[in-house]
């Protein structure tokens, strides 16, 4: 199953940058497009490379407030904090030029919007987005303007139906979560580190949704330690049988890599053949439920060299039709790259040698083991609202 891809992208991107010593540095995009290209990925037959254009002002309007966007454009001009708006703290520092830089991670994945909605693709990345958690009028875990929940307001402005979003960055999606909490049209899924024991504090099952949207936000608050089988044995019990309930238009994922085990900044147990195995089922799902049509993004990542570039790697090729057995050999080339750029000894092949494998959750619940008791609370949360039965 595969089609047209456009993977949106220009050196540009690697201009959103807070600084030396900051976790979401754009060496992992650099060193993520210089494995795809040495495995031959942005080769394939499928891929258009598309360069981005910056979101207007009236773009991010339809997700930020004006204020806000004022205050970001002022900030990176003069190099002043803004508390008011979030600008100027550990995690989001200002630099120069900060509006430009995060205009245009939007343009990147509004580019790859357009790209699904118009036809030209069927598989649309923006492998430098995936900013869930900044918000209508705040910066907010490393995050400045929320390039997904732009890009989601576009496809429903022009004329999709449903969207199912589905997160599986470590970190709760909350800021994309908020722009859609009453909305019925938009489906979110976040499947994340237990919010007592990371940022951003939320992401607990209770959290719904409002009015018309009750319902319509799910999230999987899976306990620190979780591991590969535990991951995907919660993925399998959400996400595919609300994603056939709710049946999208568009299917739009964010691949934030940070629930590997070797993330500095959390504390689940992943490896990159799990993380490549949800990838798998988004595809086959958008196959399944959406005409094909699959918007994915980047996200968080902060193992730099060992993780993020196989990682979005692994999602590129998958989108481009041409999958990345994980068996093969990382270059040489990259890997002295790799070597030179961040000074790290980088993983000799695309695989951490994990089978990735789960026992799924249709053979039923454990009430003693800590993820079915995750599990099951969000199925209790939301599953009656799409007329589906809580238990397995």
């Amino acid at each position: 199953m595969t089609g047209p891809a456009t993977l949106v992208w220009d050196d540009g991107l690697t201009g959103y940058d807070f600084g030396p010593g900051h976790p979401f540095d754009p060496v992992r995009l650099r060193l993520t497009m210089a494995l795809a290209g040495e495995l031959g990925v942005l080769a394939a037959p499928a891929v258009t490379i598309a360069a981005p254009v910056p979101a207007t002002d009236g773009e991010l309007e339809t997700v930020h407030s004006g204020d806000y966007i004022e205050a970001v454009r002022h900030a990176g001009r003069a190099l002043e904090p803004d508390l008011r708006f979030g600008l100027g703290t550990a995690d989001d520092p200002v630099f120069e030029g900060m509006h430009e830089a995060a205009a245009l991670v939007v343009g990147a994945t509004l580019g790859a919007a357009r790209s699904l909605w118009s036809g030209d693709a069927l598989h649309a990345v923006s492998v430098s987005g995936g900013h869930h958690h900044a918000m209508r009028g705040a910066a907010s875990g490393f995050c400045v303007y929320n390039d997904l929940a732009v890009a989601i307001r576009w496809l429903l402005a022009a004329g999709a139906e449903r969207v199912a979003y589905v997160d599986t960055d470590v970190h709760h999606g909350d800021g994309v979560q908020a722009a859609f909490y009453d909305d019925p049209r938009v489906l979110t899924i976040s499947l994340h580190e237990h919010p007592l024991t990371l940022f951003p504090g939320t992401g607990l099952p209770g959290e719904t949704g409002t009015g018309d949207g009750a319902g319509y936000a799910v999230n999987v608050a899976l306990p620190a330690g979780t591991g590969d089988a535990g991951w995907l044995r919660a993925f399998d019990a959400i996400v595919p049988p609300l994603l056939r309930a709710f049946s999208p238009t568009v299917l739009v994922s964010q691949h934030g890599c940070d629930s590997h085990r070797l993330d500095p900044l959390a504390h689940l147990e992943l490896t990159v053949d799990a993380q490549r195995s949800a990838q798998v089922m988004m595809h086959d799902l958008a196959h399944e439920l959406c005409e094909g049509r699959w918007l994915s993004t980047g996200g968080g990542g902060y193992a730099l060299v060992q993780v993020v570039p196989r990682t979005w790697t692994h999602l590129l090729a998958i989108a481009a039709g041409q999958p990345v057995d994980p068996a093969t050999a990382t270059p040489a080339g990259w890997r002295e790259l790799a070597r030179s750029m961040a000074g790290e000894t980088a993983p000799p092949s695309m695989t951490d040698g994990a089978p990735a494998s789960y026992l799924s959750f249709a053979s039923g619940s454990d009430p003693g083991d800590p993820v079915d008791r995750a599990i099951m609370r969000t199925r209790a949360a939301v599953f009656a609202e799409h007329g589906l039965p809580p238990h397995p």
